[in-house]
């Protein structure tokens, strides 16, 4: 089950509403290696290939999930609640709540990764708190799977247009900023 969080994007910085749809699928694919090896190790001592893996999706949402994140609320959030056009209020009716999950997910990732540490860290976690991880990561699968479905379908359709190419591309660098890098051609 290797994982690895470098994986080139599907999308690059010149389409920043498709790398925001590339990070749910990363999104997904490491909380399904939360949710599946926790099941299978269900507490007890994890294969080598188990804790790697674990350890890798830990890590990326401690470390670039909460980009993803700050790519919305101060890049995009913002934009789409500047914008004076009929379209803007369907998003402005979404973006209370997807902030809302945000905060939540927050937490919930905190607690996580606390248990997962420990996990990794003792090599067993004690049976309660097994049940605490796994009500976790499910109450986050279904959390994302609901925030997704309306970012992907609904939110960045209705950014496409309602924002302009300068928009677009202040968010690309923005979001490339944030990590580091500089978009080409700026």
């Amino acid at each position: 089950m290797p994982i690895q969080i470098g994986q080139p994007p599907e999308s690059d910085f010149r389409n920043p509403l498709g790398l925001l749809s590339d990070c749910h699928r990363r999104i997904e694919r490491f909380l399904n290696a939360l949710l599946k090896i926790a099941e299978e190790a269900n507490g007890e001592t994890m294969a080598r290939e188990q804790s790697s893996a674990f350890e890798v999706a830990l890590r990326y949402f401690r470390e670039a999930a909460p980009l993803h994140t700050l790519d919305e609320e101060d890049s995009l959030f913002p934009r789409l609640r500047d914008k004076h056009k009929e379209d803007s209020n369907a998003a402005l009716a979404v973006l209370g709540g997807l902030h809302d999950d945000h905060k939540s997910a927050d937490a919930i990732h905190r607690s996580v990764d606390e248990l997962g540490r420990e996990w990794l860290m003792d090599g067993e976690l004690a049976p309660e708190k097994t049940q605490l991880l796994m009500g976790l990561l499910r109450q986050l699968s279904e959390t994302y799977r609901r925030h997704i479905a309306i970012e992907d379908s609904e939110l960045f359709p209705l950014a496409a247009k309602m924002l302009n190419a300068t928009e677009l591309s202040a968010i690309a660098a923005e979001m490339a900023s944030r990590r580091g890098l500089l978009v080409p051609g700026r």
